[in-house]
């Protein structure tokens, strides 16, 4: 999500003649497109700012801008402004379509900008994107979340959610697949809410409108959340012959009264049943997660029940994470803080865990030839590299340039999450 509204900023500079550099001693602009999920996110984001002062004393004309999530914190813009003055403009992820405007202004004044609109406003459609994800393309289609899990700081700072109109993303994505973007990628906070807000459709039915656009192309959206995967759903994907063969369904946790304090809204019993639908109508389907450990007055026993769910259910990857305070959410203020060292023991041993199962699950694809969409070149291994439809990466070597077609590659050696291949 950060990464495609980093695009939006960079083809909003570019419209105005901007080119981008990798030195930001030759940078005439320095934008910060902020994260505070997390506060270590935050306390980096604020380290790099602040580095900035000496560059900034060097070039009066510099302009560095501040936006993204971690300003629209509640009182935080000015925090921002007090602790780094230097700042010329400062928004939120409410404006950030508006960037443009806050910029042109900066240009004619000496003051710093400063624009944080309290809440969201009608969804913008049209800004220009400075894409840097060849093959690959990012479509926004919905913002905001209505969840409001204790631990997340989301729906605060981005808003209630909101979905793009179905015309709107399927042009986006026609106009993407005619420029010869070969993989699409669906973003939102809850993808499969999408339509919720609107009349007479869901992401079944964008799902299918979108396998309908002509052409050679992979569709992929993240992220789910479990309570609104129905069978409606897992149907369209399965009668798709575009939409890949994989599934981010986050579970956070495997017991019952961890979910419950976390608001999740389903039990770990809702959460087989999904699985269960999942590979009854797509049953090679490969399912990723997202697990947290040590979320306040968590048990060794409760997470004993994480432990149970990721062996029964035997996902193909998880990206795994100790809980940390968000100031703002509801866990914030919650009795029974997990020390350290145990979230970290347990973090290991889930790690541990899926690990092995990545690697017997690896050990499946020797000797198979599978299709790759080849995504770029690794200057370390002197190799190309790209996924296949279950998600999993394959590196590969070629005397000519692939980025951007399908290739099939035998698999010759199987490691962790990777495989090593030839073309054939």
């Amino acid at each position: 999500m950060n990464l495609h509204e980093s695009e939006k900023i960079g083809g909003i500079l570019s419209a105005r003649g901007y080119v981008a550099t990798e030195n930001e001693e030759n940078a005439d602009v320095i934008v910060f497109n902020t994260c505070c999920i997390r506060e270590n996110a935050e306390d980096r984001a604020e380290g790099n700012i602040g580095a900035l002062k000496k560059l900034k004393a060097k070039n009066r004309d510099l302009i560095i801008a501040v936006g993204g999530c971690m300003t629209q914190q509640k009182d935080f813009a000015e925090k921002l402004h007090k602790t780094f003055p230097f700042v010329d403009i400062i928004f939120g992820t409410h404006n950030l379509e508006n960037f443009g405007t806050l910029f042109d202004r900066k240009l004619s004044q000496k003051k710093s900008v400063i624009e944080v609109l309290p809440k969201e406003e009608t969804i913008v459609e049209g800004t220009p994107k400075f894409r840097t994800s060849y093959p690959n393309a990012w479509v926004n289609i919905t913002y905001g979340c209505n969840n409001f899990c204790t631990y997340c700081i989301v729906p605060y700072v981005r808003g209630r959610e909101r979905s793009r109109k179905l015309e709107d993303i399927v042009s986006e994505c026609k106009e993407l697949i005619a420029e010869g973007y070969k993989e699409i990628t669906l973003l939102g906070q809850n993808v499969n809410s999408y339509g919720n807000d609107l009349e007479n459709v869901d992401f079944a039915t964008l799902i299918t409108e979108i396998s309908k656009i002509e052409g050679k192309f992979r569709l992929r959206f993240m992220t789910n959340h479990p309570k609104d995967l129905t069978e409606k759903l897992v149907k369209a994907i399965a009668e798709s012959d575009k939409t890949c063969r994989s599934v981010h369904l986050p579970v956070q946790a495997g017991a019952n009264r961890i979910l419950k304090l976390m608001n999740r809204k389903y039990t770990r019993e809702d959460y087989f049943q999904k699985v269960e639908i999942l590979r009854k109508y797509i049953p090679d389907v490969a399912i990723t997660t997202d697990i947290m450990v040590g979320f306040p007055t968590e048990t060794e026993e409760d997470f004993l029940d994480t432990v149970d769910l990721v062996k029964r259910v035997g996902f193909s990857g998880a990206f795994t994470f100790i809980y940390s305070k968000r100031k703002g959410t509801p866990a914030e203020k919650m009795d029974g803080q997990i020390d350290e060292q145990i979230s970290k023991d347990r973090i290991m041993r889930l790690i541990d865990l899926q690990n092995n199962t990545n690697r017997e699950q690896s050990k499946e694809y020797l000797n198979k030839t599978v299709e790759i969409l080849c995504e770029d070149f690794d200057e370390k291994k002197k190799m190309y590299l790209g996924r296949d439809t279950y998600g999993r990466m394959a590196y590969f070597k070629s005397d000519k340039n692939l980025i951007g077609e399908f290739v099939n590659v035998k698999i010759t050696k199987t490691g962790g999450i990777s495989l090593l291949g030839e073309i054939v």
